[in-house]
């Protein structure tokens, strides 16, 4: 039905403006849905080749797409611990943190976010950074595609795009392009305290430095650090080494 929906047909003029909105509105909702699920079944199998973030950012992009089984284990359990200890075991939404984070903004005027693992890769892959009145609109489709890559992606795979397609510093994007730039060496090699330093400036890697970390970068990386063994202690990581 829906293809036979999206084949080129007429609308007759006898219809009003209404129903022919609403037509051409429907065939474009369709035409979303199709492709947005088309999109995410093809990136459960192959790289992401780019995304808006990368071709919007002044600073211009380095990647080097990297394999999950060639990056530390180190780094996944650093971005566990510093980004989404719930990773294994929500459906994409830590409704605790959400309304944690909604109390906080309503008492201050900083926004904090609540968002996941799963949220930020769909955010990161699919959309656009940036504040504004379209933050509103990407929060809608952020939430839609989160729903997508969970219902059609293993958590490993949320995981290992996550790691290739998150910006690690100034226009550098990715654990490997990351672990090349700070430690001269590759994401397979970090040792816990490195990527713990590079976990600990994803929310912000165009303002937290990890090299010479300082300040709230440095203490905020010594405790993801030491949080990387209660990950692996506790399973918090399973379903991505099962």
């Amino acid at each position: 039905m829906a293809l036979a929906f999206l084949k080129p047909s007429r609308v007759s003029k006898s219809h009003g403006p209404a129903f022919r909105i609403g037509w051409f509105v429907g065939r474009l909702i369709v035409w979303f849905l199709a492709l947005s699920v088309g999109f995410t079944l093809l990136y459960r199998f192959v790289p992401v080749p780019v995304t808006i973030t990368m071709l919007t950012d002044p600073n211009g992009f380095t990647r080097d797409w990297t394999s999950l089984s060639e990056i530390d284990r180190d780094m996944v359990d650093a971005a566990i611990a510093g980004e989404d200890g719930k990773f294994c075991t929500h459906d994409g939404f830590d409704r605790a943190a959400i309304e944690t984070a909604i109390a906080k903004n309503a008492r201050g005027n900083r926004l904090r976010g609540g968002s996941t693992i799963s949220q930020q890769t769909a955010k990161n892959v699919f959309l656009w950074q940036g504040t504004g009145w379209s933050r509103y609109l990407r929060k809608g489709l952020e939430a839609w595609f989160t729903v997508l890559i969970e219902q059609l992606w293993p958590k490993r795979r949320i995981m290992e795009v996550y790691l290739n397609v998150a910006e690690t510093g100034i226009g550098t994007y990715g654990a490997e392009s990351g672990a090349q730039r700070y430690y001269n060496r590759s994401a397979a090699s970090l040792s816990p305290v490195e990527a713990a330093r590079i976990a600990a400036a994803l929310p912000a890697p165009k303002r937290r430095a990890v090299n010479g970390a300082s300040g709230f970068t440095r203490r905020h990386g010594n405790a993801i650090a030491a949080r990387i063994g209660v990950v692996r202690r506790d399973g918090l990581d399973a379903c991505v080494y099962k």
